[in-house]
């Protein structure tokens, strides 16, 4: 199992260096269970990006837009209403059966040097592959817990995701988290009359990445400069030939 750190600048750059890792360093992994079983490059990949809160969020060729990412922020994260077809957001589970953003925000409210201030997404039944209730397929969550801190008047948020699809979720993932975050600092400021900013992501994941079905799509975007260093050398021989 190889471990990488990628550390980038903001979201898009974060985007681009996992997938080029993860393309160049992955790890062959067959998908044996899950929601989608095939083949897969994947690194058990750690994730620092130093300036989050610069805009834009997303890269124009990732596969999802801003529209997207704030209905996400707000309905998956934040508030956790979800559809009507699924059984959980990760919302829901950090607001029931305890409201554990609220409690975070109580927390930091008395004392904004504690180290305790962990929201966890994943449950103990997760571990059933068959939910006991319904005898249905169940999915546990991808993104397991979302640890906090205050450091330098700055709230660092680190993420562990136990699945992730580094193509089509990543990009939305972790801007999402970003405006989270934002919304999170907003209501401790707004609370304790305090000036705290949004500090640096960091995400953990064991099992970080790309579907076979994918890999033209990240071919694609990864390899333009080789495509045009490599006209631009054939061209340079060509002249030397003249």
């Amino acid at each position: 199992m190889k471990h990488v750190k990628v550390t980038a600048f903001d979201c898009p750059d974060a985007w681009f260096k996992a997938l080029n890792s993860i393309w160049t360093e992955g790890d062959v992994f067959q998908v044996g269970y899950g929601s989608e079983e095939t083949e897969t490059k994947k690194l058990n990949l750690t994730l620092e990006i130093n300036h989050p809160e610069n805009r834009p969020l997303v890269s124009d060729k990732a596969p999802c837009d801003m529209k997207y990412v704030q209905w996400y922020a707000l309905t998956y994260l934040w508030c956790g209403e979800g559809k009507q077809d699924e059984t959980y957001t990760y919302g829901s589970r950090l607001r029931e059966p305890v409201d554990q953003v609220e409690e975070a925000i109580k927390n930091y409210l008395k004392e904004q040097r504690d180290r305790q201030v962990t929201m966890v997404v994943r449950l103990p039944e997760d571990i059933y592959k068959i939910n006991p209730k319904t005898n249905e397929r169940h999915e546990p969550p991808c993104l397991s817990l979302i640890d906090t801190e205050i450091l330098d008047n700055k709230m660092h948020l680190t993420c562990y995701f136990r699945s992730w699809d580094a193509y089509a979720g990543l990009p939305a993932n972790i801007a999402g988290l970003q405006i989270f975050n934002e919304a999170f600092v907003s209501e401790i400021n707004e609370r304790g009359n305090l000036s705290l900013k949004t500090g640096k992501l960091v995400f953990h994941s064991k099992n970080c990445h790309i579907y076979h079905r994918q890999f033209d799509l990240v071919k694609e975007l990864l390899e333009p400069k080789d495509k045009t260093n490599r006209i631009a050398k054939t061209m340079q021989e060509v002249e030397k030939e003249e």
